[in-house]
């Protein structure tokens, strides 16, 4: 297995990352909480960018697979820019982002600043504002007491193998600052794909056509499967997001 190249951040922190340079416009991948740069859908896209001979970039938020720093102390600002730091140091000139989960909520929060670089945005399962509507609103008064006052608490892992992860109210109350939903317009103008799974049971596919609609972009489609999960990753899935995907970069046209 190759071995991670490292990006050093200010303060000391370092962020694991993997870049196969090819032509233009780059794809840039980011991941979802608690996942790395080596889950199926990265590891997918990689062999599919190389195989077209097209620029591609994966990494790993701090507190993620091989970068440093603690899961705990992650927030969505801090997440954020790990992902601006790698793509204004390691990618040059026009970018599709490919965002999964709480990956499209920092690929559209990427956007935002960078409009100028981006030439279209492809999510999968967004999770836009997942901290306010998928962990605060479903907690009772009980477990949110618990959260207020012990600073943290410990969410079961979906894998029974895994031991439970913490949710900070850091976390959650560091997150208010970047909500996308409370908005009537993003002003984002390139093509958008938003790849949702209808039998997702993390985040409702309605956040995806919620986001649609507060897209300012005439060019953008909501892609419903009716039987897909949240992680999107069977063969016919991953087939359906490199179409979505190929569809942009013929777009932009190579560079």
């Amino acid at each position: 297995m190759i071995e991670p190249a490292f990006l050093s951040l200010p303060g000391g922190a370092t962020i694991a990352y993997h870049r196969t340079l090819g032509s233009g416009p780059g794809v840039m991948f980011l991941g979802g909480f608690r996942s790395d740069m080596t889950g199926t859908k990265a590891m997918y896209l990689e062999q599919w960018n190389h195989t077209r001979g097209q620029t591609f970039l994966r990494f790993d938020y701090q507190g993620h697979g091989g970068s440093s720093g603690r899961f705990e102390e992650g927030t969505i600002g801090r997440w954020t820019a790990d992902a601006l730091a790698v793509f204004d140091r390691l990618t040059t000139g026009q970018q599709i982002l490919v965002g999964s989960s709480m990956g499209s909520w920092i690929m559209l929060l990427i956007a935002l600043t960078r409009l100028e670089r981006i030439a279209g945005l492809v999510s999968v399962a967004c999770a836009a504002d997942f901290t306010e509507t998928m962990l605060w609103q479903r907690m009772d008064e009980v477990t949110r007491a618990r959260l207020q006052r012990d600073g943290v608490i410990y969410v079961p892992a979906c894998n029974e193998n895994e031991d439970p992860y913490p949710i900070t109210k850091q976390l959650i109350e560091e997150a208010r600052r970047h909500l996308l939903l409370t908005d009537k317009s993003l002003p984002i103008t390139c093509p958008v794909r938003l790849l949702h799974g209808m039998r997702d049971a993390d985040v409702e596919w309605q956040t995806s056509t919620r986001i649609a609609e507060c897209l300012e972009s005439a060019d953008v489609r909501v892609v419903l499967v009716k039987d897909g999960e949240h992680t999107m990753s069977r063969d016919r899935d991953l087939a359906l997001l490199t179409e979505l995907l190929d569809e942009l970069i013929e777009k932009t046209g190579k560079s």
